[in-house]
């Protein structure tokens, strides 16, 4: 877990992608989002300096979310999640209501292409040739995974391999159990929905499904693929920052 930006103002939990960490995913957005949020970012079960549980659930990603909050101090939130991330941030709103005051679902949609049984089944046999792999891999330690400022390649790459790549499998499968157009048109609380519009992973089709089933929900597009929010960030981070703002407005003036 970091956490960023100005005591007192609105907080934004940043929800990262499958296989990545916190901030892997998200730390070319942070300087520019602490500016104005205390931006806050945890790392999911079994994913970087996660929790190593005995499964590997969203609902269960979902609720430490909610548990990190109560550990800050922080009573309601922004969820902005990317990717299985956007997952996450709808089942902890679904979970918890009255901690999650706004959504921003970033390259995500309301199931993952491992709801189709040839794409899990695919998933799960690469989870399981990695498996081997996991076992001489090092294990990177504190110091490598928080020294940015030494060696950036070097820094992505230890946090690439602090997450078991034989866990595929398993990520694989509670994304497949993931499907919330049963309840989209119950989100009441100000949604925006960042578009990255030559996505080949979650198909822009499969995104619109956000905007469409949420009621009022606003869509904010950006010109990149679904690593986006990295390879891209320069095209990635304004309209993000938009869409965040766009929900703390709505937010205050609900």
């Amino acid at each position: 877990m970091t956490e960023s930006g100005p005591q007192g103002a609105p907080v934004v939990v940043l929800l990262h992608s499958v296989s990545t960490t916190g901030l892997l995913c998200w730390y070319p957005v942070v300087p520019k989002l602490a500016q104005n949020y205390r931006v806050v970012t945890i790392d999911h079960r079994w994913h970087g300096r996660g929790i190593r549980s005995a499964d590997f659930t969203l609902d269960d990603c979902a609720d430490d979310v909610v548990a990190v909050a109560d550990h800050l101090g922080i009573d309601t939130f922004t969820a902005a999640g990317f990717s299985m991330g956007g997952g996450i941030a709808q089942l902890t709103w679904k979970r918890h209501p009255g901690r999650v005051t706004g959504l921003v679902l970033c390259s995500t949609g309301p199931y993952f292409s491992s709801i189709d049984p040839k794409r899990l089944a695919a998933e799960q046999r690469i989870g399981r040739v990695l498996k081997p792999v996991d076992k001489i891999l090092p294990t990177p330690s504190d110091a490598r995974l928080d020294n940015w400022e030494g060696h950036p390649l070097m820094w992505a790459l230890s946090h690439v391999v602090s997450t078991p790549l034989g866990h595929q499998g398993e990520f694989s499968l509670a994304m497949s159990r993931f499907d919330s157009r049963p309840w989209l048109g119950d989100v009441d609380v100000p949604t925006a929905v960042v578009v990255s519009t030559r996505d080949k992973i979650v198909q822009p089709e499969r995104q619109q499904l956000l905007v469409d089933g949420i009621p009022d929900a606003r869509r904010f597009d950006v010109d990149g693929g679904h690593a986006c929010c990295v390879l891209g960030a320069d095209l990635f981070i304004p309209p993000f920052l938009d869409a965040v703002d766009a929900v703390s407005r709505a937010r205050a003036t609900n």
